[in-house]
């Protein structure tokens, strides 16, 4: 287990490192316009990051002991075509959601 005055350096240090990137674009950049190709790069932002923290949830489940199982790769495959399909972000998530809630009960 981690040391008590260790740990709460660890907050710190990631709570003071969460509030210089704010920091950063709010207080520095505040009312100023950004560069186009700094725009640009930052729509892509949350393309980025969302499948970075989903795909680990698919591949290796922490309810399946990192096994990967078949309700959680068809939700993800599912949610990946409606997203393709349909350009509809809210559709993807609840057919997502729909296959692996049945994908799940008609494993368990």
């Amino acid at each position: 287990m981690i040391d008590r005055t260790e740990l709460w350096i660890v907050i710190i240090g990631l709570a003071l490192g969460s509030f210089a990137l704010r920091f950063f674009f709010i207080g520095f950049v505040g009312g100023r316009a950004l560069p186009e190709w700094l725009l640009r790069h930052l729509r892509y932002a949350s393309v980025a990051i969302i499948p970075a923290l989903v795909a680990p949830l698919v591949l290796w489940p922490a309810a399946t002991e990192g096994t990967p199982d078949p309700a959680r790769l068809a939700a993800a495959a599912v949610t990946l075509t409606l997203g393709v399909l349909t350009k509809n972000v809210v559709l993807s998530i609840l057919g997502g959601a729909v296959v692996l809630a049945l994908g799940l009960m008609l494993g368990a």
